[in-house]
Formats: structure tokens, sequence, C-alpha cells
């Protein structure tokens, strides 16, 4: 039986990360892509579509 984890902190980021997006729609509108890999990874590991990278998942050659 897998534990629930919590994705409320995966959330907060994706909301700071937003803010931090349309802010930069608003005001250095070249750059705002560079905010874009934050919202879509922390939208999708609170959504619990990506997993954690853990050590021990990795295998070694």
């Amino acid at each position: 039986m897998d534990k629930e984890k919590s994705t409320s902190k995966y959330w907060l980021w994706f909301a700071i990360s937003t803010v931090v997006i349309i802010c930069m729609l608003i005001w250095v509108r070249p750059y705002f892509w560079l905010a874009l890999p934050f919202v879509v990874t922390s939208f999708a590991k609170a959504l619990n579509l990506i997993d954690d990278n853990k050590p021990e998942d990795q295998e070694v050659y």
C-alpha cells in the first residue's frame, strides 16, 4: 500500500512561479520563457504526474 504524499509544497511553488511569469510578461516580455520550466514542472508535480527522483530508484551500470 503506497503512502499518499502531500503535494501542497508543489502547489505553492506553482503559485509563486505563476506570479513570477505574469510579472515577467508585464515588465520583461522577451525573457518570460525563462520561468516556463518552473511553472510546468511544479504543475506536473502538484498533479502527481512526475514522481520524485530518488537515488535508490536509479539503476547503476
